[in-house]
């Protein structure tokens, strides 16, 4: 329809007709001129690729979590969500059959594990997004000097600052009056709605240091009540999700992973080796190179759990409060914007 029809002339040729798994030995495996150009034995094991979210996916997502009492154990992969969160932030989930969910990306088969199908939900900003929240405040020339001082990344110091600040209460509990809707570069997952904005309720005039950790605590929750937005929506078309499995840059944050855990009321796991890409990829060249048998024995054998990070059940009535917030915000913002299209 689009005048590309060359593309599909001869039996696909032009963009190739063979698919392989992901993990599949490919051809005989490295080149020479490749084998040169890399410093390794030609004839070495190549494996059919994965893109680098779907390859932190595989490396977190089987792992073995016998002894750690998690819901997930037991169960089928299926039970399990890998959040894969940098810059941006995607969620894969899997399933036996396609399950079709409005706004989320596929069911795509075997794009991640061989033989089950593909969920990919995502926000389009995450890591990005505290980036501009932090760096744009009054108050971040102080926050650096302070952080360079301590020898300490500007994120890690403002996590120590909130636990001074918040007194008795929960450190959640310091964003009582102050919501943010994150979606400042519109919405992938499940609005699908790239003409959404970014919110922020409950401002104040001071800019002070206190300001910016309470503002930067609200995004982090908000990018998590994001995330249970999406597993929401997988549930109700018909995923069965327990447990949360990240990796990425921003599961190095503990902050942000307790507040996905305490927002979602699902425990998080953590891999052992932070770099899960990685790990997908060791997966990969492993099957190709005959070690396993398949790429859920090598996710099995490979993936190890690091630390588990459990729910803080006692706050969950007030996330449920500021979950509700959150979705008036979306509720009003689609009013405004009726409001202003109308005669």
């Amino acid at each position: 329809m689009i005048g590309l029809e060359d593309l599909v002339a001869d039996n696909y040729s032009k963009i190739g007709n063979q698919v392989l798994p992901p993990g599949a030995s490919l051809g005989n495996g490295l080149t020479p001129e490749a084998a040169k150009d890399l410093g390794l034995p030609a004839g070495i094991a190549v494996a059919a690729s994965l893109i680098d979210a779907h390859a932190g996916g595989l490396g977190v997502i089987g792992a073995d979590v016998r002894g750690h009492s998690l819901a997930c154990e037991g169960q089928p992969v299926t039970s399990r969500l890998a959040v894969i969160c940098g810059t941006s932030s995607c969620h894969m989930g899997i399933s036996q059959g396609p399950i079709f969910v409005p706004g989320v990306w596929g069911p795509y088969f075997s794009a991640m594990i061989p033989g089950f199908w593909l969920n990919e939900g995502g926000q389009s900003v995450t890591g990005g997004l505290l980036d501009h929240m932090v760096q744009g405040h009054a108050a971040f020339p102080e926050l650096q000097a302070r952080a360079t001082a301590r020898c300490q990344s500007v994120y890690a110091y403002l996590n120590s600052h909130l636990d001074l600040i918040k007194k008795a209460q929960p450190v959640g509990f310091l964003t009582v009056d102050l919501h943010v809707w994150p979606d400042f570069h519109g919405n992938r997952s499940p609005l699908a709605d790239l003409t959404l904005k970014g919110m922020v309720t409950g401002l104040k005039l001071s800019q002070d240091l206190d300001d910016l950790a309470i503002l930067y605590l609200a995004t982090v929750q908000a990018i998590a009540f994001g995330t249970r937005l999406i597993v929401e929506a997988m549930e109700a078309a018909g995923h069965s999700i327990s447990t949360l499995f990240l990796c990425g840059g921003l599961s190095k944050n503990p902050l942000f992973v307790q507040m996905h855990a305490d927002i979602t009321g699902m425990p998080v796991v953590l891999s052992r080796e932070v770099e899960s890409v990685l790990v997908g990829a060791a997966i990969l060249g492993a099957c190709a190179s005959g070690d396993f048998t398949s790429v859920q024995e090598a996710m099995a054998r490979m993936s190890k759990v690091g630390k588990v990070v459990f729910p803080r059940l006692e706050d969950k009535s007030y996330y449920d409060k500021k979950y509700q917030v959150f979705l008036k915000l979306v509720e009003h913002q689609k009013e405004y914007a009726a409001i202003m299209k109308g005669d």
